[in-house]
């Protein structure tokens, strides 16, 4: 199924400028702008997410709420088919109000109010509703209007993710679905990572990998200087950004230029001798390189932050 390209795709390039005292030119800026599957493409959505065929039909009710656990996400909710629950960023939860009309509920089918029970464990205050501009009711999860998305067909399915930078999957608590890190206290950040540190790969040599011993990638056509990330809307559900980590638990890599990127989206992302780093759900476990090369754009990082190319 398609999406239509709206005149608003080139504002969904994240671009941001640091003073230039702190990221400078790069030796290996990114010349190739072929794009991977997943990237920012005439598959990608406008940046609000609207656009693209979808059956209208009525809204449907949620039944009884469910909370699964998602590889990336940690905890996510859904309806009782086991659809994933999506907010919009740029619906406002106080007060309840939806920004989603026209050919963006096709893509994004509402959940209308009435017939739904809270799942186990989660706070039934959270529930409630929102009258539309059609004067339909539509169903809130701690303010926040809900909707699925057409591109899931199958229970677990998390397709919506990132899409436009705008749209996320719903905590049980109403927040944005986000994974904390392992051992990270009640006071630390939700997006908080462990440490870089430095692997050895018979065909890569040493590249770097995060506290899980993922491999860590670059996106080719992202630049340093600006710092800028092009990887956006379904690009990200398949190549989730690297949270901040602390410096001071980084081993063996370069401290030139160790930044973290304020996203528009909300996200934080870490960036080495200011380039913007990301993991690959492609890589299954501890070891796996199954990124490197995809669409010629993706390839891990050497400790001093300079792009892998081998084969």
């Amino acid at each position: 199924m398609g999406m239509k390209r709206g005149t608003t795709l080139a504002a969904a390039v994240i671009a941001v400028a640091l003073a230039a005292t702190a990221c400078g030119p790069a030796d290996d800026k990114a010349a190739d702008a072929a794009k991977p599957a997943g990237a920012t493409s005439a598959q990608t959505p406008t940046a609000d997410g609207a656009g693209g065929p979808g059956a209208a039909g009525g809204a449907k009710a949620a039944g009884q709420l469910a909370i699964g656990d998602n590889a990336q996400l940690g905890s996510v909710l859904s309806d009782s088919a086991g659809l994933t629950l999506y907010r919009f960023d740029k619906d406002t939860a106080k007060p309840s109000k939806s920004n989603c009309e026209g050919d963006c509920a096709k893509t994004w089918p509402v959940v209308a109010a009435g017939d739904v029970t809270a799942a186990a464990g989660m706070d039934p205050a959270l529930l409630g509703e929102v009258v539309r501009s059609d004067g339909t009711k539509q169903l809130t999860v701690a303010g926040w209007p809900a909707y699925r998305f057409n591109k899931d067909t199958k229970a677990g399915d998390v397709n919506g993710q990132g899409v436009g930078g705008t749209w996320f999957a719903f905590a049980p608590d109403g927040k944005k679905a986000a994974k904390a890190a392992p051992g990270a206290g009640a006071g630390a950040p939700a997006e908080a990572g462990a440490g870089l540190s430095v692997a050895k790969d018979p065909k890569l040599g040493d590249h770097i990998v995060d506290g899980k011993g993922m491999t860590v990638y670059r996106f080719k056509p992202d630049t340093a200087w600006p710092m800028v990330s092009k990887c956006v809307g379904d690009c990200l559900a398949k190549w989730p950004v690297v949270p901040p980590v602390d410096k001071a638990n980084a081993k063996g890599i370069t401290e030139r230029n160790y930044l973290v990127l304020d996203r528009p989206d909300g996200k934080k992302q870490q960036t080495v001798d200011c380039w913007p780093v990301y993991t690959f759900t492609g890589d299954k476990k501890p070891g796996d390189i199954n990124g490197q090369g995809v669409g010629g754009t993706w390839y891990a990082v050497a400790p001093d932050g300079k792009l892998i190319t081998v084969q």
